[in-house]
């Protein structure tokens, strides 16, 4: 299956994380990702500075109306939804939070799996909440692939467990090891 897009919800313990995630993809991963990472509605993007120091990859805050392209990696402004539209542009919104959250992982996932179909993966990681359990079970339902980290390996374990009491994902597997999936997947793109 050639996926053309992943989407990942990560909460509680995220940041080290997604240090860990993009210390280890290459520089020449080309599948776009698209994160929400739930933080405060008046943070400042100097995570997103330290993400990038430790990345190969290009990580910028998600703007409205951009056009989601090959090799970068977009993460949800603070404060708004992110959602993917069928013409694989962003739109921004800052409707009701869901699941306390805005933004929210459901929202992107549910909208990135409309946009995707089944050439989407979701990837749950390491949170305090349930969010992302209802979009990673839309993923499921349009044929994309479901990824979330064992609970067991995760700094906060609800979020994954959440998902996995939801529904069968394709894969549970420690951080490092979705990482290695993830790379083996797009490297079979040339």
């Amino acid at each position: 299956m050639n996926y053309e897009a992943i989407v990942i919800g990560v909460s509680s313990g995220g940041l080290n994380a997604m240090k860990i995630m993009f210390s280890l993809l290459p520089a020449d991963f080309k599948t776009p990702v698209i994160i929400v990472q739930h933080i405060s509605p008046r943070s400042e993007n100097q995570w997103i500075n330290l993400l990038n120091d430790k990345s190969k990859l290009h990580i910028k805050e998600a703007d409205e109306k951009e056009k989601i392209e090959t090799g970068i990696v977009y993460i949800a402004p603070p404060n708004y939804h992110l959602l993917v539209e069928k013409d694989r542009t962003f739109s921004l919104t800052i409707d009701e939070r869901v699941s306390f959250a805005r933004p929210s992982i459901d929202v992107l996932f549910e909208s990135a799996a409309e946009a995707y179909t089944s050439k989407l993966i979701g990837v749950v990681l390491t949170g305090s909440n349930s969010d992302g359990t209802n979009g990673i079970r839309r993923i499921q339902e349009y044929g994309g692939l479901t990824v979330v980290q064992n609970p067991q390996t995760a700094e906060s374990a609800y979020m994954p467990a959440s998902a996995i009491a939801a529904m069968k994902p394709d894969f549970i597997l420690p951080l490092e090891e979705i990482v290695e999936l993830l790379i083996k997947i797009d490297t079979r793109k040339d």
